[in-house]
């Protein structure tokens, strides 16, 4: 990204953007904004594919995707005033509804609810001092493996959802949900497999498998060619391909059009204060510290994701310069632009869940914009106008097979991978940490869990290197809570 001049103060008298200041135009702003758009596009496909596994009605999480991603990159534009835009996270919504609803059983409803907790403790953290202490007792490295983790998590879910696995166990280890070890009839009940599943590619061979392939290929090779807005052509050709090969049906039962989206979103719409909701949450003390885990896991990833993106896209285009990185970590408050865009994160969280999504955050796709020129939040703005265009697209978009929306789930992993670089591997005393926070997280299925092991490995290593007092106090009770978390689970 080109250099540019420092960023004047937000909101000059005169003008609103502060356009001349930043050494931009309308014109350039409306690129950036469309370029962010299409880079980002997919999520209004993956996202409703992914929650409604979890039993959300499809078309109201479309509307909910689309809506809470143009209240969350309007206050990101014209509070913050930065060329960023927010959408639901696709390591967000993987962790709502594999880890969540599915691993720990919570309603779908009591998960929006912990979701909206987790936007407004993120919003108190963004204000005080306690964000500072969060953020500073985090190691470096740990902080990139997490990254790192999550792109792997990202990836796998891809490869299966692309069809491409299957998984081979010995007939004896099945353990149906009523206790015994029969194999018949099962196939519509919940089953635990023990360690003997072995994963393994299955005969390419099916007409979704073959276009899942080629999405991913096609999806890998637009990408290597800098090509705008290549996942969204990879959906869009994919989709496209399953006409004439049965995958795609457009019309059919399966599709949904925007006028039966806006009957379903009253089903999302404040259900996680409804009674499935918040009152159930709180209602058994048996489950509150699971409960908290949970909401600790979705604040702490949403927050370093945002972190993460913010520092690694700005500081190099100069959106924002060394006393906002500064700030972070020792100031409070709306001091700074960054200051201003992390609350604009938080606030977006808590206005997604109330409508009915998983934790809306800021994309690392945003860097697409700034680099097509986007140095203000009249880019963002931009981007809110195409994302409210997007919502008459429902009858197609709803139509979009797994095979076509799985190949940008393995490419968003592999763009994530590259936190890893900034691990040293060869320092054992920093990969053991980094290896729990990073591979544990894509093997155990987890968010919570990868993060959850590089913490605790990482208080082991500091205590047998002699080097306990080096664990922040923070980082330390924390781990303790997730030590506490696993101990309530092996109770329960």
């Amino acid at each position: 990204m080109e250099d540019i001049k420092p960023m004047h103060p937000i909101h000059p008298k005169g003008d609103f953007f502060d356009l001349k200041g930043n050494n931009t135009t309308v014109g350039r702003e409306a690129v950036a904004g469309a370029t962010t758009f299409f880079a980002m596009a997919y999520i209004i496909m993956v996202n409703p594919s992914v929650l409604s596994q979890a039993g959300m009605p499809w078309g109201a999480v479309f509307l909910a995707t689309i809506l809470s991603a143009i209240a969350g990159t309007l206050i990101m534009g014209l509070f913050a005033n930065v060329p960023y835009a927010q959408a639901p996270g696709l390591g967000m919504d993987a962790f709502f509804t594999y880890t969540v609803c599915m691993a720990l059983k919570f309603t779908w409803q009591e998960t929006l609810a912990m979701v909206f907790v987790c936007g407004v403790f993120n919003i108190i953290i963004t204000v005080t001092k306690l964000r500072r202490l969060i953020i500073i007792s985090i190691p470096q490295s740990l902080r990139y493996a997490i990254g790192g983790g999550i792109g792997i998590f990202i990836a796998y879910i891809g490869i299966k959802n692309a069809g491409l696995l299957q998984f081979a166990v010995d007939g004896g280890k099945y353990i149906p949900a009523n206790g015994t070890n029969k194999i018949a009839n099962v196939s519509k009940m919940a089953i635990t497999v023990s360690s003997a599943a072995v994963p393994e590619i299955v005969k390419l061979n099916t007409p979704g498998v073959l276009l899942a392939i080629a999405g991913i290929i096609l999806t890998l090779v637009l990408l290597v060619k800098n090509v705008p807005g290549a996942i969204l052509i990879s959906i869009a050709a994919i989709t496209a391909l399953g006409i004439p090969c049965g995958v795609t049906k457009i019309n059919s039962a399966t599709s949904i059009s925007l006028s039966q989206a806006v009957q379903q979103l009253p089903m999302t719409f404040c259900a996680a204060f409804g009674p499935q909701g918040m009152p159930r949450l709180f209602s058994s003390a048996d489950k509150l510290p699971v409960v908290l885990m949970t909401i600790f896991a979705f604040s702490m990833t949403d927050m370093f994701d945002t972190v993460g993106t913010l520092i690694g896209t700005g500081s190099k285009s100069g959106i924002f310069d060394i006393s906002d990185e500064n700030a972070l970590s020792k100031g409070k408050g709306f001091s700074t632009k960054m200051d201003r865009a992390l609350f604009a994160d938080a606030c977006a969280t808590s206005i997604g869940s109330v409508i009915g999504t998983s934790n809306v955050t800021t994309f690392v796709e945003s860097s697409a914009g700034i680099a097509a020129g986007g140095r203000t939040g009249l880019t963002s703005v931009f981007t809110s106008i195409l994302f409210l265009l997007s919502a008459f697209a429902a009858p197609l978009v709803s139509a979009v097979p797994s095979c076509a929306t799985a190949p940008a789930l393995i490419a968003v992993g592999i763009m994530m991978l590259s936190s890893f670089k900034e691990v040293n591997w060869t320092d054992l005393e920093e990969a053991i940490p980094a290896f729990g926070a990073g591979i544990f997280m894509a093997l155990c299925y987890s968010i919570s869990y990868g993060i959850a092991a590089g913490f605790i490995f990482y208080c082991i290593i500091k205590a047998v290197k002699g080097k306990f007092k080096e664990i922040h106090p923070m980082l330390l009770v924390i781990t303790l809570l997730f030590v506490l978390n696993f101990v309530v689970l092996a109770i329960i």
